[in-house]
């Protein structure tokens, strides 16, 4: 089964809050990178080393930190105690594979999403990005080291005097991730068509495997974008002090774009399991096609066969009048093939009659 997340575990009794090093020995080291706003425009994103960072109350300007891979934990920590981040938000950060959640830390707010994509060969993953909101600065880490940002820094290069608050910037991070959605949700919608199209004219294992697959991604996606539209709702009914009037306003547009993907969600989980009722309806129609063939066949030699059985008897006597005349005919035996035939024929003939061939 392909894995669609990373999800890791703290042994049980460890103490909440404690860092634990998840990263897989092969996977490259994680980047630390950033960008800021100074005199009033946004620079290019670069990358720093994480002795670099600045610490969170020296900040004056908005400063957008994003970390790409799984860091280590001297790393997660030095970033924590330079921007104040809470031991239990972190610990999260390591521990991948959690549900879509957000907390707040007196002036800290930290949301947790789960970003969908499908690689080269069209694998559904899960990716988990976690969002830090502080008073002078955002920090987004996504574990995985996909590239979700792109359209952020083309409109930070383009409109350098956009995102000029903290929940500005936390809005277009959230919106850039929620409808990542979208072109997964397309792909699944084509892959839906095509197992439709193979259940009704060639159903086999394969197309099985396939159905089966899709149905435990959809499953993971419900899983994982549910609890999204209630993050939204949180923010917008519980933290709502820490966003600008205008800011609520399009927290409300994300809200509605999670709505829609649910919609979607729950239309494709439909339809995968009437899928699997095409399919099953389909091979059984598809036996008792065969079952009805073999019947037919059958049907059609059990006259022959009885026939044949009687005149297999061979009762022949010269004086008996309970003899079978027909052993001494002269075209007997050719005339018993006609009669063979002509049975064989008025029975198909039959059988096209009641449709039942």
């Amino acid at each position: 089964m392909v894995e669609l997340f990373r999800k890791h575990y703290p042994p049980p009794g460890t103490a909440p809050g404690t860092l634990r090093e998840t990263r897989p020995t092969q996977a490259p080291g994680a980047r630390i990178n950033l960008a800021f706003r100074d005199q009033g425009l946004w620079t290019p994103m670069q990358p720093m080393d994480w002795d670099q960072v600045p610490v969170a109350d020296t900040l004056e300007a908005l400063h957008w930190f994003h970390v790409e891979g799984v860091p280590s934990t001297g790393e997660l920590a030095l970033l924590g105690e330079r921007l104040g981040l809470h031991p239990l938000a972190m610990e999260d950060v390591l521990n991948g594979g959690q549900r879509p959640k957000v907390d707040r830390y007196d002036e800290l707010l930290v949301v947790t999403l789960g970003v969908t994509a499908e690689n080269d060969q069209g694998v559904l993953r899960i990716h988990q990005l976690t969002l830090f909101m502080g008073n002078c600065f955002v920090l987004s880490v996504i574990t995985d080291g996909l590239d979700v940002f792109p359209v952020i820094r083309r409109r930070l290069r383009d409109h350098g005097r956009a995102l000029a608050q903290t929940d500005e910037l936390l809005h277009a991070l959230m919106d850039a991730a929620v409808d990542h959605a979208f072109p997964v949700l397309d792909a699944v919608g084509e892959r839906i068509e095509q197992i439709e199209e193979a259940m009704l004219n060639r159903p086999g294992q394969e197309t099985l495997e396939r159905l089966h697959r899709l149905r435990r991604e959809l499953i993971v996606l419900r899983r994982q974008l549910w609890p999204t539209r209630d993050v939204l709702n949180q923010i917008l009914r519980d933290h709502s002090d820490l966003l600008l009037p205008g800011t609520r306003i399009w927290m409300r547009d994300i809200y509605d774009h999670a709505v829609q993907i649910m919609d979607l969600v729950e239309s494709y989980r439909d339809m995968a399991g009437s899928l699997l009722d095409i399919y099953l309806s389909t091979m059984s129609n598809r036996l008792n096609e065969t079952i009805r063939q073999l019947t037919v066949i059958a049907t059609i030699f059990m006259p022959l066969t009885f026939i044949a059985g009687i005149y297999g008897m061979n009762f022949e006597h010269p004086h008996s009048p309970f003899s079978m005349p027909e052993l001494g005919w002269y075209f007997g035996y050719p005339l018993i093939l006609l009669i063979m035939l002509l049975v064989a024929g008025s029975m198909l003939w039959w059988f096209r009659r009641k449709h039942w061939f």
